[in-house]
Parts: C-alpha cells; structure tokens; sequence
C-alpha cells in the first residue's frame, strides 16, 4: 500500500520541487518580481492549481476504467445497459465544461467555478464510494441455486446516477476554468512571459501522468483490494484535490468576467431575426456597427443573412453616448457577427471528429476483451484489464514526440527550411488510422474466438492504433479551432473537442443500442452479448470501422469546400514549407 501512495504523489512532489526551484532562479534572475512577492498571484500559485485538476483527473479516469465492471457484477446490469450508462456519463462529463465555462464567464468567475465544482466532485465521488459498502445502495448478489439477478430498485439507480452525475458537474466545473485560471495567475508582474510556457506544459504534462497513474495504480488497487478500498482511492484523491486548491486561497488573482460568447452569439442570431426584413446592401449608405478600435468596419459576405444583426437602422435611437448599442438583442457589432459566422464555418470539419470519438469511448468491450486473453507477465504479476488502455497513452506520447523532434526536424533538414504539416493532413491521417484500428480490432478478436488463450500481446497494436489516431486528430483539431477562430473566442475553440466527444458519446450510446436490437432480432444471442464468446463483437467493430470510411470520404468533402486555412496564408508569409 506504501508503494502506491508514494507512486500517485510523487509526479506532484516533483512537480512543486521544480516549481520552487524555478521561482527560485526568476526571484534571482528578474529583479521586477520581487516587487510582486507579497502581492496576489504569480508563480506561486501554479502548483496547487495544477495539483487540482491532475487529482481530479486521476480520481475520475481512475473510476471509469473498471466501471463497467462493477455495473456489471454489483448492479447486474447487462453488457448493453452498463455500456449505455459509460457513455452517457462519459458525455455529460464532457459536456460540463461547456457549462462551466459560462457560468464562470457571466457569473461566479474562475475561482468560484473551480472552487464548487471540486467540492461537488468530491461529493460525488463520496456517494459512489458509498454504494460499495452500505448493501442497500445496490442490488443482492444474483441467486446461485436459480441463477437469477434482482435489478436494481429506482432508489438504488438513481442513487447511483445521482453520484455520477455530480462527478460529471464538478469535474466539468474544474476543466472549464483550471488552465485559464492559472494564466490569469501570470498576467501581473514582471518576468513571467517565459513562465507561461512552462506551464503550459506542465499543466499537460500533469494530465498525462495523471491518466498513467489512474489506468495503472489505482486501477490494480481495484482489482487486488475489492471495490471497497478501490473507490475509496479516487474520493481520498478527490478530497487532496480540493485542499491543495484552497490551501492557496489568499494569493489567488480572482477576476471576475461578466461577458459570455454564448450569450453574443444567441444575441446576433436574435437580432438578424429581429432585423430580417431590411435590405442587405454592399453600398455606402448602409451604416453597421463596429466596436471602437477594431479594424473590422465592414462584414465580410459569407452567410450574409447575419449582417442583418449588425445594420444601424437609426444611429440616435440604437446607439447610447459611448458608441455601444441601445438594445444588444437588436443590434450587435460586427466582431460578434464575425465570430458566429467563424463558428459556423468549422462545424463541418467540427462533426468529421465524432466519428473518430465514437471508436475512441468503447471502454466496456476492451476491458471483456482484456478479461478473457492471457494477462500473466510472471507467476506473480498479472496485468490488470482495464490497465490495457495504458498502451494508448504510451501511444499518444510517442506519436508527439516523434513528431516535434524526428519528423520535423528531418523534413526540415530535406526541404532546407521550416516545415509544417497542415492541420487537415493530420486530422485526414488520423481518421484513417481509426478506421485502420477498428479493423485490427476486429479481426483480432475473429482471431480470439476460435483460438485458446491467446497472448494479450496480441491486443497491443488495437491499442497503439487507436493512441497514434487520437494523438493525429484531437491536437490537429485544437490547432486549427484556435487558428481558424478569432482569439477572442479561444474559450470556445478549447471548449469544441470536449462538446464532440459528448455527442460522440450519444451517438455511440444510441448506436450499441441499435445493434443490440436488431442483432438480437435475427439471432438467438446479440452481437454485444454480456458473454464475449457469444456475442459477435468482431461483426459490432466492422460497422465502426465502415462508418469510419465514410467519415473519411466526408472529411475529404468538407475539407475541400472550406477554402484556404488562415495558417496557410500565414505560414507562406513566413517563409515555411505547408505541406498538405
């Protein structure tokens, strides 16, 4: 048990050693940061920020691993049901930060957002944890003289889905805000600009620890320990979260913002409504509405329909004294007109992405598949099912770094000046390689039906498929959100990805679904049977990995209708090699 304490916290001892460490060589280095030693924010802060996601995020990634299992074993739900009930929590958590980025936006601010969410998660996580030991949280064992299972009552359910459901809000509550937070922490003083990168990459850096931690430590405490002790684990990770985010409490920068792009783009699809039935005109009798400062005088002519919201109908009844409109809701500047139609334009490679994280959430099967090949690397040490998914995230950190430090590096060197790969290639490429990954994984497991303890050697390139596909696609995505969108909306572009994988989450929900019941129609056992020698599994992966090619075809659509990338332009003005 030592052993997995210290191997949980030590990534964070290390990370306040290098960050003191660090401050140390700023105090000495930057003579302006001493003036702001006893002021609020700074470096300082950093530490307990970082520790409180990476806990969350090891308490939550820690649960969801082994959960199909314990629905399975402890709820007696069937293979179909607790699979539903994964992907539906898997996206309301990641819906949440979507909702907690404008609550935080318009009303409680940053530090508030984060401070509740973690104390609603940490709830959350108690409850779940409850339902190991108190026996009327769940339903009696199933009988064994008449192998029958009692369901679960609507108490015992909606006790359960009550407690996941806050782990979903809080959580939501800590993602939406925690990395924005922490650079609001490095905006005074001087000195900082370098700190910013820094963190950054240890904020990510952080996350993937966190992650190998969860499928790892915390995972085998589950399986060697019982549920009671595994559960435990994540709420006593949960409860370190919270105090190492207030144990910083008065040195917080807690700016509150009361703006939301939500709220702007809701009031410039009102206001084009409200305004439909005036003129578009390209001349100069038509006056719009431009914020002060900006170079954005004129609406561009794409979806012209919107620039409706922006026309200055009667400059002394819609405008006030400082230049901003009467009625937001009648009228709105050209930058908020801007912003939606530069929205509008990414949903269609947006939705390309759903596809792809529809083949990444298929966490139940995996784990039966894990389950039921040979796992044992010596007499005493067997791999754990659900820690299979480890070998994603190992896959995930070589593709980076075979990226940024061998292939750039050698096709610069080959081309003699800088290059870079568009951010459509590798989200294209990365589609492809789940396509290819949901074929693998079918004919392996064709394989494993017919032959008897099998390798789990064997599952590994399923695996390291699908972490080279998330790693292509997910981090290509958020380049081209934050470069296709204005900076002011960068909120939103960090926010698109996590809204994906939730109605990924849905669909997928509905899809097992649909399988099950029509399987199930033409055959005496379904495809997805709770007995993964039953069922067809092999048959449920090659639709995925169908639905994958079309989604390819798709991709190479909408990529080909949305025109020149603002990259493009600006990586040419640099001189750099745009490789398509």
């Amino acid at each position: 048990m030592y052993s997995f304490i210290c191997a949980q916290f030590s990534p964070f001892f290390f990370f306040f050693f290098f960050f003191w460490e660090e401050q140390k060589k700023m105090v000495e280095v930057d003579e302006p940061l001493l003036e702001t030693n006893d002021k609020k924010g700074g470096f300082r802060t950093l530490p307990f920020i970082i520790a409180n996601e990476a806990f969350e995020k090891m308490a939550t990634y820690g649960l969801m691993p082994n959960m199909a299992f314990y629905l399975m074993k402890q709820y007696n739900m069937k293979m179909t049901t607790a699979s539903n009930v994964m992907l539906l929590w898997s996206a309301a958590t990641n819906f949440m930060p979507l909702l907690g980025a404008i609550i935080a936006d318009s009303y409680l601010g940053r530090f508030y957002t984060i401070g509740f969410g973690s104390i609603i998660c940490l709830l959350g996580m108690i409850l779940l944890w409850t339902t190991t030991i108190i026996p009327q949280a769940r339903p009696l064992p199933c009988h064994q003289s008449t192998d029958t299972c009692d369901s679960a009552s609507i108490f015992q359910f909606v006790y359960l889905c009550v407690s996941l459901g806050l782990i979903s809000i809080g959580a939501g509550g800590i993602r939406a805000s925690s990395l924005a937070f922490g650079a609001n922490q490095l905006e005074k003083g001087g000195g900082f600009q370098s700190v910013k990168e820094s963190y950054f990459s240890w904020y990510y850096a952080s996350y993937t620890i966190s992650v190998l931690v969860a499928l790892t430590c915390v995972v085998y405490i589950q399986d060697n320990m019982g549920w009671g002790v595994g559960f435990a684990v994540p709420a006593v990770l949960m409860l370190f979260a919270v105090i190492s985010f207030f144990l910083a409490s008065s040195f917080y920068i807690k700016s509150n913002s009361k703006t939301s792009l939500v709220t702007g783009f809701v009031q410039v699809l009102v206001a084009s409504f409200r305004n439909r039935h005036l003129e578009l005109s390209d001349g100069k009798d038509v006056v719009y509405h431009y914020k002060n400062g900006s170079t954005l005088v004129f609406p561009s002519r794409n979806l012209r329909f919107l620039n409706k919201a922006c026309i200055v109908k009667d400059p002394p009844k819609d405008l006030i004294s400082l230049g901003n409109a009467t009625d937001p809701w009648s009228l709105c500047t050209i930058n908020q007109v801007e912003g939606l139609k530069a929205l509008i334009r990414v949903v269609p490679i947006w939705s390309t992405g759903m596809i792809m994280s529809i083949n990444i959430s298929q966490n139940s099967f995996p784990v039966l598949q894990a389950a039921s090949v040979d796992r044992q690397i010596t007499s005493n040490f067997t791999i754990p099912a659900a820690s299979f998914s480890t070998f994603t995230v190992i896959a995930i950190i070589i593709w980076v770094v075979l990226y940024d430090r061998f292939f750039l590096p050698l096709a610069s060197r080959i081309m003699k000046k800088p290059v870079h790969l568009s951010t459509r290639s590798r989200m294209g490429f990365g589609i492809f390689l789940s396509f290819l990954a949901m074929m693998v994984t079918s004919v392996t497991e064709s394989i494993r039906r017919v032959v008897m303890h099998m390798s789990a050697v064997w599952l590994v390139p399923q695996y390291c498929l699908i972490g080279f596909a998330e790693a292509s696609n997910a981090i290509a995505q958020n380049e081209f959100y934050f470069s296709e969108l204005p900076g002011s909306m960068s909120s939103i572009a960090s926010s698109l990805n996590g809204i994906g994988c939730a109605l990924a989450n849905i669909l997928a929900s509905l899809l097992l679904y649909s399988v099950d019941s029509v399987s199930k129609a033409g055959a005496n056992e379904s495809w997805i049977s709770d007995d993964i020698n039953k069922g067809h599994y092999d048959y449920y992966y090659l639709i995925l990995a169908g639905l994958s090619l079309a989604n390819m075809v798709y991709f190479l659509v909408c990529s080909s209708c949305y025109g020149t990338l603002k990259e493009e332009r600006k990586l040419e003005e640099e001189d750099i090699v745009y490789l398509e």
